[in-house]
């Protein structure tokens, strides 16, 4: 899977294009998954609900298909890290990763992660990422919320 077969994966998760403004998500206006802050943060000026797809599209690939170096991982577990990414953000995923893969979760994807992640059966290494992500997500505030999306948002990776 490359990012260009990632994203439409990615936007059945954050709903096409729709603008959202949930009260309790503290991401604030969102469109295309992208809220306000990361847009204004990577240069975007305008209306959130004036964000086109192809803006979309480059914030998404630069700040969480390249950050967690999506294209060095192995298959099985490259859509979940990205996932996690653009949810929770890099270095949260990246944290995930670095745990199931039983190294020094720094953050940083570096020669030590990615040979331990080589050595290791890449679909245990992908429920253990997930395991990682639903531990934390049950544990955030806006739990009530969202945590019903959340959950199946982890366990459709999972059949992925």
């Amino acid at each position: 899977m490359d990012f260009w077969e990632a994203y439409p994966i990615l936007q059945d998760f954050e709903g096409h294009g729709s603008l959202s403004d949930h009260p309790d998500d503290p991401g604030g206006a969102t469109k295309w998954g992208i809220s306000e802050a990361v847009a204004r943060a990577s240069g975007y000026d305008g209306k959130m609900e004036n964000l086109t797809l192809g803006t979309a599209m480059s914030i998404t690939q630069a700040q969480y298909w390249d950050a967690v170096k999506a294209n060095d991982l192995p298959e099985p577990i490259r859509y979940a890290v990205f996932d996690g990414a653009f949810h929770s953000g890099p270095t949260q995923s990246i944290r995930w990763l670095q745990r199931a893969a039983k190294v020094k979760d720094d953050g940083v994807i570096g020669p030590a992660t990615l040979a331990a992640i080589q050595k290791q059966d890449p679909n245990i290494l992908k429920a253990r990422i997930c395991s990682q992500r639903l531990t934390f997500l049950t544990n955030l505030k806006h739990f009530n919320s969202f945590g019903k999306g959340w959950t199946r948002r982890v366990a459709a990776i999972l059949e992925m």
